[in-house]
């Protein structure tokens, strides 16, 4: 059994773990949060960990009413640019911690008067050097290059952040019980390895998710790349009607993220477009309605709030990932051409 397999089903227990051990970590940057008075947000991170950073964006503004921005790791690698950060809060988000890019802006952020914090899975990595508070993601050592319990242990962590700095006991209440739906959510997996034969000689396709779930789509598409090869673009879906929908011809394939919440009435009315354009569906939902509408329907079996949805339905994305690999012959745990540490300048 591959790695990668392993270590999606190990996710609920290791989700658990971090938010018991990070409580007081979590406290800690968030009283300096408000000592500092932070008015902005600044999050740096690349690839699987820029997903995470994409949800992480979504709960501060939405839920903190904190403008964010997903840094240009560039602009201080290769431009050596000085930014002004006062009252800001300068945020990493790497599974090793050791991307070079990611350490540099934080180091750089720091030298400017940021605050600085981190989200890792690793702690005596050179992030935690540069860092004022350190997160920790406790996922146990990641073999399969393809990240997935970094991945979700990131971003528990993310919104145990923003839930205790606004003071939610309704996410408080629901990331008691996420490891829970998380195992729910795993046993999805037959119907999920029954589903995938049909896209075995897939190509391309488009992967699409509204709101708080983009991270899904990014995060499910990424998978699909690394592990399987398939050409797969992920958009908004309100991008996706601003030109992408183009693409779209008898049979394409498409993947919707449709989870209830804010997001899904939107999500219902881009399936019945995709369905008038002759587009074939996978849809992940736990929504009879747009489950009607898909080519294959894959229901998620667990009522979450949508602000902790992206923790659920991660799940089944990485399992369709995994197991679409291993039936096109591929090796999820060693990806051709990656390695586990990636770093640039």
């Amino acid at each position: 059994m591959h790695y990668m397999l392993n270590e999606i089903r190990e996710q609920p227990g290791w989700v658990d773990q971090t938010l018991e051990a990070e409580r007081n970590s979590v406290s800690e940057l968030v009283n300096a949060m408000r000592d500092r008075n932070i008015r902005f947000v600044v999050i740096a991170a690349r690839g699987t960990s820029d997903n995470a950073a994409v949800y992480l964006k979504y709960l501060f503004e939405i839920m903190a009413g904190i403008p964010v921005a997903l840094a240009a790791p560039s602009v201080y690698t290769l431009y050596d640019a000085h930014l002004h950060l006062d009252n800001v809060l300068v945020m990493g988000i790497s599974q090793s911690g050791e991307g070079s890019d990611v350490v540099q802006a934080l180091s750089s952020a720091r030298s400017a008067g940021a605050l600085t914090a981190c989200i890792t899975n690793s702690s005596s990595s050179p992030i935690t050097h540069v860092c004022d508070h350190v997160l920790l993601s406790h996922a146990g050592d990641e073999r399969a290059v393809a990240a997935t319990k970094t991945y979700t242990t990131a971003l528990a962590t993310a919104a145990l952040l923003v839930a205790r700095l606004v003071d939610s006991r309704e996410i408080l209440a629901g990331l008691h019980t996420i490891s829970a739906r998380m195992r729910e959510t795993l046993e999805t997996e037959e119907q999920i390895f029954q589903a995938v034969e049909r896209f075995r000689y897939m190509e391309e396709c488009a992967v699409l998710a509204r709101g708080i779930n983009q991270a899904t789509a990014l995060e499910a598409a990424l998978k699909m790349v690394e592990t399987s090869y398939v050409a797969a673009r992920p958009f908004s879906g309100a991008d996706f009607l601003h030109g992408p929908v183009a693409m779209l011809h008898d049979g394409f394939p498409c993947f919707l993220f449709a989870p209830e919440g804010r997001a899904y009435p939107f999500m219902l009315e881009l399936a019945l477009k995709i369905q008038a354009r002759g587009g074939e569906m996978v849809i992940f939902s736990r929504e009879l309605e747009i489950l009607d509408l898909a080519t294959v329907p894959l229901k998620v079996p667990v009522s979450i709030p949508e602000i902790l949805s992206p923790l659920i339905y991660a799940i089944p994305a990485q399992l369709f990932a995994c197991h679409l690999s291993t039936l096109r012959g591929s090796n999820p745990d060693a990806p051709r051409g990656l390695t586990k540490v990636t770093k640039t300048l």
